[in-house]
């Protein structure tokens, strides 16, 4: 793992809610999804999305859209969400 996958990992474990909805993201969910999921408000899911869209975990497939937004792991993301469940 590089240093800088390792510093991801190390921010994503740092926050209960991220580590939290990282888990949970498959290919082409909304909010709502994820939201309904990890059992957090729809609020906090758009603000962690947000989040991972700006470190690179996640990408926007439908930026376009207003409500129905779709969102999926990028490689970075994945490699992350495996090392949270492997650590489970």
């Amino acid at each position: 793992m590089t240093k800088a996958a390792t510093e991801d990992l190390s921010w994503v474990k740092r926050g209960k809610q991220r580590r939290e909805i990282i888990v949970h993201i498959n290919d082409q969910e909304t909010p709502t999804d994820i939201a309904s999921k990890s059992k957090y408000s729809l609020n906090h899911a758009s603000r962690i999305l947000n989040e991972f869209r700006r470190k690179g975990f996640v990408k926007l497939l439908n930026p376009k859209q207003k409500t129905g937004r779709l969102y999926e792991l990028t490689e970075r993301g994945k490699v992350i969400r495996d090392k949270l469940r492997q650590s489970e």
